[in-house]
């Protein structure tokens, strides 16, 4: 078992871990929960031993094995299946045995060696690791392209891959579902409930913890407290134990009662549609943990767009797509990935964009924010539409020696050039107050971007859409490095907002929470979806095993 006895942990002059004390035990699935800077990842560096402890006792067993997802980005010409394969230690150990005992000429010590490459699964680690590339959303024609052929967000997919290929008694994950899809995603939970070793995994999507977790390990006050069960289990926990602090309650009524109405507002407003139903369920559940929303340390909202045209969005027999790259010969035809859509985006839809990876989700909403044109057809917009945009490489458009006022300021010129109407405050001091709605205050609105966090960038780019007072947003993957808190707040926000939502998210507690209907990106059309989310998880595991028999079937034929 682990064991942690009055440990302390600081960073600098930091205390992190303030004499915290728990035990976990073989085999258990454990959440490791907390605010951004409580210390959950200086904890995995005392667990994988690139840390020590400053004071107390820590003790992992000596003969547990350790897994967990390289941080840095690969660069090697190996192909994807031999780059995955090497996460197998035990592999790779027992191959270098082999060589090491042919060299010798010793007959037995070559027995015992090739002993040990069968039962270190040499005879089907390339099927064991094609199989783990293929569940994270690889295409079977890309197993044997290089690392270097992919983007970074691919290449992290492989470094995941890597780690889950490498036999473990103790598996360390941090945020591993930054880079997936939600079909990914939904893959990577069933690998991690047949997990047999024991888990310990920080992750800022509550119904990936639901599904994988029964112990919750919470950093609070420099504190470790281990709660049985998972994230909603040890929310309403936490929930109760708050409600029972009287003084700590009155504070937050004001907070308790705004968020109390909003929840009453919507769940009068919802449809009886199925998918509706599971925000009605989502409301509930914010109405069960009320306390810790409004203990969270940020919360914003939308301004009130000052007009709402209808409908927003016409597409007309639109195809959307790629021009041919400039060095293309002439005459190159485009990359077209979905046609013929027909759809219209109304005032107050809120909209989930739902799609198996590399179908064309981020394509439509690229299409919708103009940053592409349509390669057919007629995309009409209503007069007056303000779209905020939230792109999957938002944060790589930010400019990193540049600092959050630097942002605004430069933002506010664009908008008041552009004559867009919109939320418009013309002094240096207004831009200032409004970061500090968005938690940047005093010195941090001079720090270069590139200086911050991942959570942080984010909480800029969303300071950047509201301030634009949009009555359309497109949110592309926008919780990727939000944390739970962060990510409970945008969806008040967005429950809150007055205009249309169209959303792309793996994220399915936000989906759940804000969207009312959804469509559904496939096989390169556009239908709406009809049932709930839990029916589209259905749905892409039937996908994946008619894809997988597909695959199947190609190789036979091949033979």
């Amino acid at each position: 078992m682990i064991t942690l006895k009055n440990v302390t942990l600081r960073r600098g002059a930091k205390v992190l871990l303030d004499s915290a004390s728990v035990t976990l035990n073989p085999g258990e699935k454990v959440g490791l929960v907390g605010r951004n800077g409580a210390g959950k990842s200086t904890l995995f560096g005392l667990l994988n031993g690139t840390l020590h402890e400053d004071a107390g006792d820590y003790s992992l067993p000596a003969q547990w094995r350790m897994a967990q997802v390289a941080q840095d980005m690969p660069e090697t010409a190996q192909s994807a299946t031999d780059f995955v394969i090497e996460g197998d230690t035990a592999l790779l150990a027992a191959q270098a045995e082999v060589h090491a005992a042919e060299a010798s000429d010793d007959g037995m010590r070559m027995a015992h060696a090739y002993m040990e490459l069968h039962d270190a699964g040499a005879h089907d680690a390339e099927a064991r690791a094609q199989a783990l590339i293929l569940g994270l959303g690889f295409k079977s024609s890309e197993l044997t392209n290089p690392v270097n052929s992919f983007s970074g967000g691919w290449r992290m997919r492989l470094q995941l891959a890597r780690a889950l290929m490498c036999p473990s008694d103790l598996l360390l994950l941090d945020e591993p579902t930054n880079h997936l899809d939600l079909d990914a995603l939904v893959w990577l939970e069933a690998w991690l409930k047949r997990y047999a070793g024991t888990l310990i995994v920080i992750s800022h999507d509550r119904e990936f913890l639901d599904a994988i977790t029964q112990v919750t390990l919470h950093i609070d006050n420099a504190r470790l407290v281990r709660y049985g069960g998972n994230y909603s289990a040890f929310e309403d926990m936490r929930a109760e134990q708050m409600a029972l602090q009287q003084s700590a309650m009155a504070k937050q009524a004001d907070k308790i009662a705004h968020l109390q109405a909003f929840i009453n507002r919507f769940k009068a407003k919802a449809s009886k549609a199925k998918q509706a139903q599971s925000r009605v369920k989502a409301l509930e559940r914010m109405e069960k943990i009320a306390p810790v929303l409004a203990d969270a340390e940020f919360t914003f909202e939308f301004q009130e767009p000052q007009n709402l045209p209808n409908p927003m969005l016409s597409l007309s027999d639109i195809s959307i797509g790629y021009p041919p790259p400039e060095e293309s010969p002439a005459g190159t035809p485009p990359s077209v990935i979905v046609r013929h859509i027909n759809r219209s985006v109304h005032a107050g839809q809120r909209i989930g964009i739902l799609g198996a990876n590399g179908q064309g989700k981020s394509t439509l909403v690229k299409t919708i924010a103009r940053d592409l044109a349509p390669l057919a057809g007629e995309l009409s917009e209503g007069r007056g539409l303000n779209i905020g945009y939230f792109a999957q490489q938002e944060l790589d458009v930010l400019r990193p020696h540049d600092t959050p006022l630097e942002h605004m300021i430069r933002l506010a010129k664009e908008v008041i050039a552009a004559g867009k109407s919109g939320y418009v405050a013309g002094r240096e001091q207004d831009l200032r107050n409004f970061l500090g709605t968005f938690n940047f205050s005093g010195e941090m609105v001079k720090q270069p971007v590139g200086t911050m966090s991942g959570g942080e960038k984010a909480r800029l780019v969303l300071c950047m859409i509201v301030w634009q007072r949009p009555n359309l947003l497109l949110l592309d993957e926008p919780t990727n490095h939000l944390d739970l808190a962060t990510r409970e707040a945008l969806g008040v926000a967005l429950n809150e907002f007055e205009g249309t939502v169209m959303l792309v998210s793996h994220d399915r507690a936000l989906l759940r929470a804000v969207c009312d209907e959804f469509w559904l990106v496939s096989r390169g059309g556009i239908e709406p979806f009809d049932g709930d989310l839990d029916d589209y998880q259905r749905y892409l595991l039937d996908e994946a095993k008619r894809s997988r028999d597909s695959d199947a079937a190609g190789v036979r034929q091949a033979r």
